[in-house]
C-alpha cells in the first residue's frame, strides 16, 4: 500500500477520477467538505486479498444504515479528499462516485474505521431519493420473516 500524501492537492478529473462538481449543485445541495487525512490513520486500514475494504454508509439525520459497498485505496483517498463517497464497483471493475448518474449524492460528514481497520463507517448527508439502486432510501429494505 502506498503512503498517503501529506497534503491534498486537486488534480484534473479523468473518467476514472470524476470532479467533485461534475453534477450540478442545486440551491439546497449540501456543501462538499473534504475530510482531513492523517497518514497514520490511513496506514491502519486493512485491505482484503482483493485490495478492498468494506464501507458502511449511514444517514446523519435518521441514523439509518443506507448501504454497504467496497472501497479500494484510491476510492477511499478520493472520498476523503472530495468529501463525497466514491466506491469500487466489483462488477464493472471501476471507480463509482455515488450519485454522479442518479443524482442521489452522498456528502461525507464524518469517516471512521473499526478496531481491526477492516471496515469503514461514513456518516453522510444523503441527497435525492436515497442510496439504493432499486429506488429505495436504504439498501436494507428487506427483512427476514417479513
Amino acid at each position: 500500500m502506498s503512503a498517503m500524501p501529506q497534503s491534498v492537492t486537486p488534480s484534473s478529473p479523468t473518467p476514472e477520477q470524476p470532479s467533485p462538481d461534475s453534477a450540478s449543485h442545486g440551491l439546497d445541495s449540501p456543501a462538499v467538505t473534504p475530510i482531513a487525512v492523517r497518514e497514520q490513520d490511513f496506514a491502519k486500514i486493512t485491505f482484503n486479498e482483493d485490495g478492498l475494504v468494506a464501507a458502511i454508509v449511514t444517514d446523519i439525520k435518521t441514523k439509518d444504515v443506507l448501504m454497504m459497498a467496497w472501497m479500494n485505496e484510491e476510492s477511499l483517498q478520493m472520498s476523503l479528499e472530495q468529501g463525497r463517497t466514491v466506491f469500487w464497483s466489483r462488477s464493472r471493475q471501476e471507480l463509482w462516485r455515488k450519485g454522479d448518474t442518479s443524482g442521489d449524492r452522498q456528502f461525507i460528514r464524518s469517516a471512521a474505521y473499526d478496531c481491526d481497520g477492516d471496515t469503514l463507517l461514513f456518516v453522510v448527508e444523503q441527497e435525492g431519493n436515497g442510496a439504493c439502486h432499486t429506488g429505495n432510501y436504504s439498501c436494507f429494505f428487506r427483512a427476514f420473516g417479513a
